[in-house]
Formats: structure tokens, C-alpha cells, sequence
């Protein structure tokens, strides 16, 4: 009798284990099996896509019956436009913007949070609401801007690099808000311990506030690379000769130049366009990681 009744308890208590588990940790293991479906489904079709010889949205599936790897070769190749070209306009631009970007961001994120000046307010305030607005409103304005520009300085005319990466400067204080929310959290004593011993400023945000700093501009960093990257509207306006593209712009004058409906090429190449993007990802994640548990020592 008593036996049995040993067997029911550890019945209910396993039961409960069960049920506990489910309440507490199962459910997020479902819904990261869904998320995980939802994201690599579509991942894993336009690679199917771009190794299926027949190339179409229609007949593909995640995995095709016969694989090729020509789609890549018509591409490196360049018959179908300098690829290659593309790839390096479009590194030199994510580059140079995103560098450009976290260094203004950061240093007026600084001032922001830290500095107490005549306008702080109304320009923080200000800032948001500039960003409130998208940039399609503004292209009229950039393209008469930068035709006359182009005029006094060719370098950074339309269908140039360089005219292109200044373009997009015009949101170098894009990550402001994010920064600042970072440094608002830390407090102060730590800048005032360094002045005291006689540091600058810049000494403070460099050495004092920096490394705490990292994790979040690992994160600003990535956000915006991945912007710029899949940037598509100012460089369709902006971007005209082959040589100038960048990947956005020339795989969409690809895909409607071609009229046989093969889309294995665009497929291919928007397999290599996330190769960046991927690259970028593993080597910030350490410091994203990292980061989040540095400190700020006092020098």
C-alpha cells in the first residue's frame, strides 16, 4: 500500500516538474523554434533560388532537385554587369558612413548627456524630430543640392562616390539617441573623478566612458552598416553610371533588365550581399558580449 502510494507522489511530482518546466522555460524554446522558421525559411528558399539552373520564384523550392552554381559564375563574371565593382562601391560607402557615423553620433551624444549649454534642449528635440521624417521627402532637395555642387566640385557630383557618402552623412547623427540613453545610465562621478585629476573631456569620453560605451556601439554600428547596405532609394536617384552602383541599385537594374524572368542571378547575388553583413555580426558580437561586462577604470 505504501509502495503505491510512493509511486503516486513521484508521479505528481514529475508531473509538476513537467508542468513547471513548461511554464517557465518550454514555451520559449516554441516560440524560438517559430521565430527560427519564420527568419531561415525564407533564407534557405532564395538560396535554393540561387542554386536552381532554371531560376524561377515559381518552380524553386528550399532544396532543388539539381544544384548549380552558375547563377554565381554569370555574376562574378560580369556579363550581367561589373559585380564586382558593385561590391567594392558598396564596402567603401558602409565603411567610411558607418565610422563616420558612430564617431559624430558618439562625440554629440557626449555633449548631450554630459555638457549643459544654451539650445541643448531644443536641439536634442529638434534632432528627433528630423529623424521623425523619412529621407524619400528630401530627394528633390539632395538632387538639386548636389547638381550644383557637382558643378563648383566634381568629385562630389551625382554618380559619385564621394558625393554618394555625403550624401548619407546627412544622417551622421542618426545613433545620437541610443548613445546618449547609454551614457545618461552611467553616472557622472566618473567624469568628475577624472577632471579632478585633470583630464579633458576628451580624455574622459575616450578613456573614462568608452570602454562602457562599447556595447552599444558594437550595436549602432551594426544597425547602421545594415542600413546603408540595403539603402535603395537616394542611390537609385543618386547612383547613375554602372562603375558608380552600388549593390542595392545595380542588382534592381539587373533584375529589370533582364526580361526572361530568371531570377537565380538576383538570387545569387542577394546571397553575397548578406555575406557582409554576417562577417560584421561574428566579429561584433564579442564585443557586444564582452562589452556589457567592461568597466570603467579610473587612470
Amino acid at each position: 500500500m505504501s509502495s503505491s502510494k510512493t509511486q503516486t507522489q513521484i508521479h505528481r511530482h514529475s508531473a509538476g516538474a513537467r508542468k513547471r518546466w513548461w511554464v517557465e522555460v518550454g514555451w520559449r524554446y516554441i516560440i524560438g523554434l517559430v521565430m527560427v522558421l519564420i527568419v531561415g525559411v525564407p533564407v534557405l528558399y532564395i538560396i535554393g533560388v540561387s542554386l536552381d539552373p532554371q531560376g524561377s520564384t515559381t518552380g524553386s523550392s528550399v532544396f532543388p532537385s539539381k544544384i548549380t552554381f552558375d547563377n554565381y559564375t554569370t555574376l562574378l563574371g560580369g556579363s550581367k554587369g561589373p559585380f564586382l565593382r558593385w561590391y567594392l562601391n558598396t564596402l567603401i560607402v558602409c565603411l567610411v558612413v558607418t565610422v563616420l557615423q558612430i564617431i559624430c553620433s558618439s562625440l554629440a551624444a557626449y555633449a548631450f548627456s554630459r555638457l549643459r549649454f544654451t539650445g541643448r534642449r531644443v536641439g536634442i528635440l529638434a534632432l528627433l524630430l528630423i529623424m521623425m521624417f523619412p529621407n524619400v521627402l528630401a530627394i528633390i532637395a539632395l538632387y538639386s543640392m548636389f547638381t550644383q555642387l557637382g558643378e563648383a566640385f566634381p568629385i562630389f557630383g551625382l554618380s559619385t562616390i564621394a558625393g554618394y557618402v555625403l550624401c548619407l552623412m546627412g544622417g551622421a547623427l542618426g545613433q545620437v539617441w541610443l548613445v546618449k540613453g547609454t551614457l545618461d545610465s552611467i553616472p557622472q562621478s566618473l567624469d568628475e573623478a577624472a577632471i579632478i585629476d585633470g583630464a579633458s573631456h576628451f580624455q574622459v569620453f575616450s578613456r573614462i566612458l568608452f570602454p562602457v560605451l562599447i556595447p552599444i556601439i558594437a550595436t549602432t554600428a551594426m544597425l547602421a552598416f545594415v542600413g546603408i547596405i540595403s539603402e535603395f532609394i537616394i542611390g537609385s536617384m543618386f547612383l547613375k553610371s554602372a562603375d558608380s552602383m552600388t549593390l542595392a541599385v545595380g542588382l534592381y537594374g539587373l533584375l529589370q533588365g533582364d526580361k526572361t524572368a530568371n531570377y537565380g542571378v538576383f538570387a545569387a547575388g542577394a546571397v553575397m550581399v548578406s555575406v557582409p553583413v554576417v562577417i560584421l555580426f561574428l566579429f561584433l558580437q564579442r564585443y557586444i558580449v564582452g562589452g556589457a561586462v567592461a568597466g570603467a577604470v579610473k587612470g
